[in-house]
């Protein structure tokens, strides 16, 4: 499950990606990934709760600079409002999540994964300056398959409110 971008800052986070990342492993668009893996049994439920949560405003976001991943480089996002959402979920489906997803994740866009660390850091060096704090609203919320290595889209959701 992922929050979707607005379209200027999904181009520019494409654009990113197809510079930065790996091509043998670049599959998918630059994303918002709020949950890694959720069991197939429960997608009808799923669907029902990001409708209901798709009726509210769009959610208020900020881009609040460049993140160090280690091995890899993202454009670090900050947003109580979708962290908030994402535990309305989370708590809906406790007990099916993953490890991974138990975790609160520190929303971010990859745009570099799986580089050695120097070609990371060099990175986000270049980048820090040209990337310009601003704030923006999530466009909505989104739902993929995993399909060993590109994702299959199922459905999105836009704030309506």
């Amino acid at each position: 499950m992922t929050a979707e971008l607005p379209e200027a800052l999904q181009s520019r986070a494409d654009q990113l990606r197809r510079e930065h990342f790996p091509p043998e492993r670049n599959h998918l668009k630059a994303h918002v990934t709020l949950f890694h893996a959720l069991p197939p049994g429960v997608e009808d439920e799923l669907r029902d709760a990001l409708a209901a949560e798709a009726r509210s405003k769009p959610i208020p976001a900020r881009l609040a600079g460049v993140m160090n991943l280690g091995r890899g480089t993202a454009l670090r996002l900050e947003s109580p409002a979708m962290l908030a959402l994402r535990e309305r979920l989370a708590d809906r489906f406790h007990g099916l999540l993953t490890p991974q997803d138990e975790r609160v994740p520190r929303l971010h866009v990859t745009i570099q994964n799986k580089v050695p660390p120097v070609e990371a850091r060099a990175l986000q060096q270049v980048l820090a300056p040209k990337i310009e704090p601003r704030d923006f609203t999530f466009a909505g919320l989104a739902l993929h398959r995993y399909r060993g290595g590109p994702w299959e889209f199922v459905k999105r959701w836009s704030f309506r409110g």
